[in-house]
């Protein structure tokens, strides 16, 4: 049911997006550094890693320099219109491709680099690698604003990430797998709305038995 709905959806979304998505290729075409989409391996179900398409919001090499994988608010890799793209989730619609590909779903764990998806334990790995990744998902919503949570830490961002995000993104996840349902579904997408919309009204908090985050994180949420 789930794959008929992410069929239905990403079919839908590109079709309607489709001159909006022709007029980001030009701007980027003109703007950027040549490149229009960015493919990066991510890993998928069962662990087999897959190429997650975005529209080329950073420099080019971005993941070779600086902070690596992990993008501050603040990143000066990030290009100009590529600022924009990012901070309106428009640079993630490249991945509906991915969804009618069946490499994602509309909602999952979002898909990690494999130096990320390391940062969970073996346990937790075999749990989420069940199902396939998502466009968005419990962790998407909650950490919305996770690159400003890198920015307003005095920690660093690798430390930020790797031992205090990633073990609550990987309780969120799984709370997800042990709930996973059409409704469930249907109610993360409808957060994923609302998370872009209006973060500030933070109404995954209404669902029921989330796990709890660190008294360091908390702080950072």
């Amino acid at each position: 049911m789930q794959r008929f709905f992410d069929i239905f959806f990403s079919f839908t979304a590109l079709i309607i997006f489709f001159p909006f998505l022709i007029l980001i290729i030009i701007i980027l075409k003109i703007t950027g550094e040549g490149e229009i989409f960015y493919k990066q391996q991510r890993i998928g179900k069962h662990g087999k890693s897959f190429g997650l398409l975005k529209f080329a919001t950073m420099k080019k090499n971005s993941s070779k320099i600086g902070s690596g994988f992990i993008t501050t608010k603040n990143d000066s890799r990030i290009l100009p219109f590529g600022r924009f793209l990012r901070k309106t989730n428009i640079n993630e619609l490249p991945q509906l491709v991915n969804v009618l590909k069946g490499d994602m779903s509309i909602i999952g764990m979002r898909p990690t680099v494999k130096q990320h998806f390391d940062c969970f334990s073996e346990k937790g790995k075999k749990e989420l690698i069940k199902f396939p990744p998502g466009l968005s998902g419990l962790g998407s919503v909650v950490f919305s604003n996770e690159e400003k949570i890198m920015s307003n830490s005095k920690e660093s961002e690798e430390y930020i990430h790797n031992f205090i995000i990633a073990p609550y993104k990987e309780k969120l996840e799984l709370w997800f797998v042990d709930r996973r349902s059409i409704l469930l579904y249907f109610v993360l997408i409808i957060l994923t709305i609302f998370s872009i919309f209006l973060p500030q009204k933070k109404l995954y908090k209404k669902l029921p038995n989330l796990p709890k985050p660190s008294s360091e994180l908390e702080k950072l949420l």
